[in-house]
């Protein structure tokens, strides 16, 4: 089980998993080249470090240096920040997240796009969530 402080990332934190899940795997430089505004590369090793503690990244050796990747897919990562977006800022309603999403004036859904929209709502209903 993870604690708060696993669960909560800082932006820099979320910007060095963002590049590690971009490249699928990356070395402290190539995170360093990849980050705006980049801090030094000792506090890129730092916080690779921090976010392996966490859990969040794992390493492996390649002759002298190190190769870090992500734990967690891109997939399973989102997932798990859009629970933390939905428990903190719609009060863990699902509807009250998909009513701010289809607000958007950027949200432009296709029709394949609404009917899969249909069938997960049919499903849901099926399902008794």
């Amino acid at each position: 089980m993870k604690t708060d402080t696993e669960l909560h990332l800082s932006r820099r934190e979320r910007q060095i998993l963002d590049a590690l899940h971009a490249r699928q795997q990356a070395t402290a430089a190539e995170v360093l080249a990849a980050l705006p505004n980049p801090p030094g590369y000792s506090a890129v090793r730092a916080l690779l470090r921090i976010l392996e503690e966490k859990g969040h990244v794992t390493h492996r050796q390649e002759g002298a240096r190190y190769v870090y990747l992500p734990r967690a897919s891109r997939v399973t990562a989102g997932r798990s920040a859009l629970k933390r977006v939905v428990s903190t800022f719609f009060q863990g309603s699902v509807a009250q997240t998909m009513f701010a999403l289809l607000e958007n004036a950027d949200a432009r859904l296709s029709d394949a796009e609404l009917d899969k929209l249909r069938q997960m709502i049919k499903q849901a209903r099926k399902e008794g969530h």
